[in-house]
């Protein structure tokens, strides 16, 4: 019998459902686990995802025929019974529970266990089959408590504001970013260092997650700050502004990167930044473990990143493990989408 699920150049294929979740090329009918632009491509002739990332998704696609779920909903497709469950990666980031002839089969996206309320936590969903990702799937890699980071952020930001130097923090424009203000609000004991300003892509985010009910902190554009509350401003903005002319606009100013690749000393080094903030919207190490475990399956299949790692570790532990080469191997490096 065919597998409920297979990698083909276009994407994972379920041949019963004739869908593919998170192609990578138009098809006829996709599934999509998140926007991040690794796993949501424009041109497909219908799509379905979760209905708390609509607004994100469509800020990302354009005007797309979109059908979306609620969470934990079932239907029907050509004989495949489909949910989505909240992967806690980024808003609207799903894991997709597929059930045919017997088995169940869950695909995970990404995903990340620690929860905030940037989006929905992470909820274990049992199955036989468990596709994971493995961006970080080596045991170096284990994140610290998401407050200690953002107090980290938060202490870093004063001490530029207290001398009149921007703080400018390069972070993904999709999930990392708001998750990082809204961490901020929460954080502050009292009122902000100083006034946060966003990129245009930061900001076209921003208005997708007030739009899907995420209340974040008051940010606005460089045109809409006074030139002296630059110098002490937080300045948020994707790893491509770096650089870039419009950084000029902030003068002398501090820089960091939030992204879990800075456990690496050598990637902040590369990058030529002030400080690293190790801060992932991906599971760790334990963290990846601890969902396999939950999930209950006797199979898993690895994706996208250090997937010979995590396969062998697996094997080890008497699981039946193997791994899916897909389009996104290209997408797990420091350049990746959301890391």
């Amino acid at each position: 019998m065919a597998e409920l699920v297979a990698a083909r150049p276009e994407g994972l294929w379920c041949e019963p459902g004739r869908f593919f979740i998170d192609p990578s090329q138009p098809v006829e009918r996709a599934l999509i686990t998140h926007a991040h632009g690794d796993h949501a491509y424009a041109g497909s002739a219908r799509y379905l995802a979760a209905r708390e990332g609509e607004q994100v998704l469509r800020a990302r696609l354009g005007d797309i025929a979109l059908e979306t779920l609620d969470w934990g909903r079932r239907i029907d497709v050509n004989g495949v019974q489909v949910s989505f469950h909240p992967a806690g990666h980024v808003l609207g980031a799903a894991q997709i529970r597929l059930a045919h002839g017997g088995e169940t089969w869950v695909v995970s996206g990404d995903y990340r266990l620690e929860a905030d309320r940037s989006c929905s936590a992470f909820e274990p969903v049992r199955c036989d089959v468990f596709v994971t990702e493995s961006t970080f799937a080596l045991p170096i890699y284990r994140w610290r408590p998401q407050r200690e980071v953002i107090d980290e952020i938060l202490h870093w930001w004063a001490d530029n504001a207290g001398a009149s130097r921007a703080s400018v923090l390069f972070c993904y424009a999709l999930g990392k970013a708001q998750r990082i203000l809204a961490g901020l609000a929460d954080a502050a004991d009292a009122s902000l260092p100083g006034v946060i300003v966003c990129h245009g892509a930061v900001a076209s985010m921003n208005r997708a997650y007030r739009a899907s009910g995420v209340a974040l902190p008051p940010t606005s554009t460089v045109d809409e700050v006074e030139r002296a509350a630059l110098r002490r401003a937080l300045v948020l903005a994707p790893p491509s502004a770096a650089r870039s002319p419009w950084l000029r606009r902030f003068g002398t100013a501090s820089d960091a990167f939030a992204s879990g690749w800075m456990q690496l000393r050598g990637t902040r080094r590369r990058r030529a930044i002030d400080r690293g903030f190790v801060l992932s919207d991906h599971a760790d190490w334990p963290g990846l473990n601890a969902a396999i475990d939950a999930t209950g399956a006797s199979r898993v299949v690895a994706t996208h990143g250090y997937a010979d790692v995590l396969v062998r570790w697996l094997r080890e532990r008497g699981l039946d493990a193997s791994r899916f080469a897909t389009p996104l191997e290209s997408e797990s490096s420091e350049e990746g989408n959301g890391r």
